[in-house]
């Protein structure tokens, strides 16, 4: 997981073919202007998905992995916090791998928490077991899909 701010990409950018255009997509998009859904940027291989969520409390965010896809996540307007714990310590699944939806639930806890700002991104890599969505009110957020290789 990595947790910075969106005007410091340079050296985050060198860890994947795919980040620069994802940073440079998410710097030029004025997403005031932009509908909630999906936007391909390289096809299948990175794409935007723009959604307006309700805050949940921690006891109802469950763990989510992926497989295939890295996810950026940036929230727009609110604040939003997001759990995280090691892929490899998670033990309890709830609903198994969807290969065509690449995801996974478990109902284990987090054991740390994030608080992510407008102006703010995290990455969760398919190793980072994470829990978003925690929040009061209103969230509006992107989350860029970088396809893993």
């Amino acid at each position: 997981m990595i947790l910075d701010s969106i005007n410091n990409t340079q050296r985050i950018e060198s860890l994947h073919p795919l980040f620069k255009k994802a940073f440079d997509y998410i710097k030029a998009t004025d997403f005031s202007q932009v509908e909630n859904g999906k936007y391909e940027i390289d096809g299948a291989h990175l794409y935007a998905k723009v959604a307006s969520i309700y805050g949940k409390e921690k006891k109802d965010a469950m763990i989510e992995i992926h497989k295939k896809y890295i996810d950026i996540q940036l929230p727009l307007l609110g604040v939003e916090k997001i759990g995280w714990k090691s892929g490899n310590e998670l033990q309890q699944e709830s609903t198994p791998y969807n290969e065509e939806e690449d995801i996974a639930f478990y109902i284990d806890r987090p054991t740390a928490f994030t608080k992510i700002y407008p102006g703010q991104f995290a990455i969760y890599f398919p190793e980072d077991g994470h829990a978003p969505g925690i929040g009061q009110g209103s969230i509006r957020k992107v989350i860029i899909k970088v396809q893993v290789d």
